[in-house]
């Protein structure tokens, strides 16, 4: 089964909770046993599972990235001026696989699942969300 979720970003950077999206599909599908894959299709942007209790730490990863990859000193900036977005995107990854256990997704008390933007605000990005039964 698969299934696409749409979201719309409003600043350059940050993280999206997508968890109860995902949460939703998952109990759509009535799979008991399985795996979500959860897949960022975006060159600039990415999947994370995070810490959800508080914003600090979806901030904390944000400004991590920007001291790490800085913008504007990149090649590709000169092509369009988001190669930091690229590499953000690059190191985090595109995707997460998550156990699906007694027909819930696997996550701890304090993990959610964020799409990361690297290059927003974007009037739409797109989620690819696949749930294989086992």
């Amino acid at each position: 089964m698969q299934q696409i979720i749409s979201l719309k970003t409003h600043a350059r950077e940050g993280l999206y909770d997508i968890t109860h999206e995902i949460e939703k599909i998952v109990n759509e599908s009535k799979v008991s046993e399985g795996m979500v894959n959860v897949y960022a299709q975006g060159a600039t942007a990415a999947i994370m599972i995070q810490e959800n209790w508080d914003d600090s730490v979806q901030t904390d990863v944000v400004n991590l990235l920007q001291q790490l990859i800085p913008r504007g000193v990149w090649l590709h900036d000169q092509q369009d001026g988001n190669g930091d977005a690229h590499l953000k995107a690059g190191i985090v990854g595109p995707s997460e696989s998550i156990p699906i256990i007694n027909g819930k997704i696997g996550l701890s008390t304090w993990q959610n699942i964020f799409f990361c933007e690297f290059d927003g605000p974007r009037q739409e990005r797109t989620v690819l969300v696949t749930i294989l039964s086992i």
